[in-house]
């Protein structure tokens, strides 16, 4: 096992380096000047070229390129050049809602994807199964924050039910609750919709197998026939997709965190990309890229629990 997780991790930093390169040339490709952004554009030019030399602006981009991953791999984010605190630590402020957000869309793409895709499965070529597909399908080409406007619109403006912004009081659970509702529904919908259609499938081909027909010629009820042997057989891909889905979700959260005016690391990457804050844009994308990777090796090791005969090798 730990050998398994070793090469995961090193087969991955090919990826990660990539992913690290690909934000460091687009920032830099990003018009203007963050030593004017932050000393205003009527500073003295002594003044905008010795900040320059101070945040390392003036070497050449080689240079500034293996400066940033030395520092990336040491653990070393930076400081921000908006507010002069450690990245890590602007990112550990806001984690825990992008975090929340996260685990909350998967848990919607579950409760509401895995049951519809069964129902599905089990009444194929039914006017049941054909709504649910066409559920699937329009939950798959809804942009989250076109689902995010319509919810805002209906449950929280015309209904008054949910509370339509922010991240709700700290010190409240419930309310903390009650102002994820809309975001994780919003979010965890679109990722449904795939759960949905891989589950059908799934179940569609274990369905077809000699041992589920030996369970119903037992006279075993259908709901155990179906929850117990069939669908836990049939997760092996819906847990490929869970995985594929929490890192849509985790891209998808910067667009809701903006949507409903949720604090995250979304809203600080989006920040930090209009202030021109190089070491936060790298490091809150860096962060994404790992936490990704490590979603992929979770998924990984999920296949050998799920179904024993599956081997990590």
């Amino acid at each position: 096992m730990s050998r398994h997780i070793f090469r995961a991790i090193l087969s991955s930093l090919p990826t990660l380096i990539g992913v690290l390169t690909c934000v460091f040339l687009l920032t830099r490709l990003i018009p203007g000047d963050p030593a004017v952004l932050i000393l205003g554009e009527n500073a003295p030019q002594e003044q905008i070229l010795q900040l320059r030399k101070d945040l390392g602006l003036d070497q050449p981009i080689h240079v500034q390129y293996f400066r940033y991953l030395h520092q990336i791999f040491q653990g070393d984010l930076g400081l921000s050049l908006r507010t002069e605190r450690s990245v890590v630590r602007e990112i550990l402020d806001v984690l825990p809602y992008t975090v929340e957000l996260s685990i909350a869309g998967i848990f919607v793409s579950l409760i509401v994807g895995v049951p519809i895709g069964v129902l599905s499965a089990k009444r194929r070529s039914t006017m049941t199964d054909y709504v649910a597909m066409t559920f699937a399908s329009l939950g798959v080409s809804m942009p989250v924050f076109w689902t995010g406007i319509l919810f805002t619109l209906l449950f929280s403006l015309y209904l008054g039910w949910l509370p339509a912004i922010g991240g709700g009081d700290p010190a409240s659970f419930t309310d903390r609750i009650f102002h994820l509702i809309l975001p994780a529904t919003a979010i965890g919908l679109a990722a449904s919709a795939i759960t949905a259609r891989m589950t059908r499938t799934s179940m569609l081909e274990v369905l077809q197998q000699d041992y589920i027909q030996t369970a119903r010629a037992k006279g075993l009820e259908e709901l155990k026939v179906l929850y117990k042997h069939a669908l836990r057989n049939a997760l092996i891909p819906v847990i490929t997709v869970v995985g594929l889905n929490m890192g849509r979700l985790l891209g998808g959260t910067i667009v809701t965190e903006i949507a409903f005016a949720r604090p995250g690391m979304g809203k600080v990457l989006v920040d930090a990309i209009y202030a021109r804050d190089y070491p936060q844009v790298q490091g809150i994308v860096a962060f994404f890229a790992a936490m990704v990777i490590l979603v992929n090796l979770l998924v990984d090791l999920a296949y050998s629990v799920a179904d024993p005969r599956v081997e990590l090798s």
